[in-house]
Order: C-alpha cells, then sequence, then structure tokens
C-alpha cells in the first residue's frame, strides 16, 4: 500500500517538524467557488473570482513534498518459518488487511533511521469482523480511518 497525502508536507515527521491544521489550509475549491447571495436573500451577487484563486491548488508542486506511507517491511521469523510483523499485541488474527504503514522518504529529507522504522498507522483483525486501528501524529483520526477502510475495498474475496 502506498499513501500520498498532500495536505502533510514530509518536513512534519523531521525532528521539530510540524503538520498545517485545518485553518492554515486553503479553503476547498467548492468553498471558493460557491456564489455569493445577498443578506435579503432576493438577488444573488455575482462572485467573479480571480482566475488566480481558482487555479490555486491545495498542495502546489515545488513549493513542499507530500508526506508518503508505505507498508512496512516484515521480518523473517526463525520459530514460525515466515515473514511477519511486531504489532505489539495490539493484532491477534492473521489477515492479508493488516497492515503497517511508514514513512516513505528519500535519503536527501534528513530523517533519522529510528524516524523512518516508527509505524505511523497500523490496522488488524482482532476477531471476527473485528478491526483495530492505531494512528499517530502527523495523521488525524478521520486520514487513518479513511486509509484503513480502503483495505477493504482492494482484498474482498481474499480470507
Amino acid at each position: 500500500m502506498h499513501c500520498i497525502l498532500h495536505s502533510i508536507p514530509v518536513s512534519a515527521i523531521q525532528e521539530g517538524g510540524t503538520a498545517p491544521t485545518p485553518s492554515a489550509l486553503p479553503q476547498s475549491l467548492d468553498e471558493q467557488l460557491s456564489p455569493l447571495h445577498s443578506s435579503k436573500g432576493k438577488e444573488p451577487i455575482v462572485d467573479t473570482i480571480s482566475p488566480s484563486i481558482r487555479a490555486t491548488p491545495v498542495f502546489s508542486p515545488g513549493s513542499r513534498e507530500p508526506l508518503a506511507l508505505k507498508n512496512k517491511a516484515p521480518r523473517w521469523h526463525e520459530q514460525l518459518q515466515c515473514w511477519c510483523l511486531n504489532f505489539k499485541g495490539r493484532v491477534t488474527v492473521a489477515s492479508v488487511k493488516n497492515f503497517q504503514l511508514v514513512a516513505a522518504v528519500e535519503p536527501s529529507h534528513n530523517v533519522s533511521p529510528e524516524e523512518q522504522e516508527k509505524v505511523i498507522l497500523q490496522f488488524g483483525k482482532i476477531g471476527k469482523d473485528i478491526f483495530t486501528m492505531d494512528y499517530r501524529y502527523p495523521l488525524s483520526a478521520f486520514q487513518a480511518f479513511a486509509i484503513s477502510l480502503s483495505c477493504f475495498d482492494t482484498k474482498p474475496a481474499c480470507e
């Protein structure tokens, strides 16, 4: 699984880095293009948005690189003779839907190896039709939940 989060710069996982808050993000295109109404509600006011505002994307390439997440690589377990991920007791049932995501960063970003190995989102099965999700900064609960839901669409008949 690969996730690219355009609203979170890769610098957010660097030491001292921060992710933008919702109030710091530009308005959505829908909000920018919605018609304005007069206070009496009779006549709509014509909204003349300048072309430069219309073309303003939420993420502008070149200004900052988005955070990319990838599956954490499993390690070989000698006793079990299989590839395993350490969920630290939080996931108890083997499933193709279980995953852990870590930052996918280039060496040029100066992110320490320890930070690159930190799990940002983990999702796994703990019972029949029961799953658990753990996430950490810089993801929000909404982003983590949306990413976790995506695993149900891509592997519907594998279990």
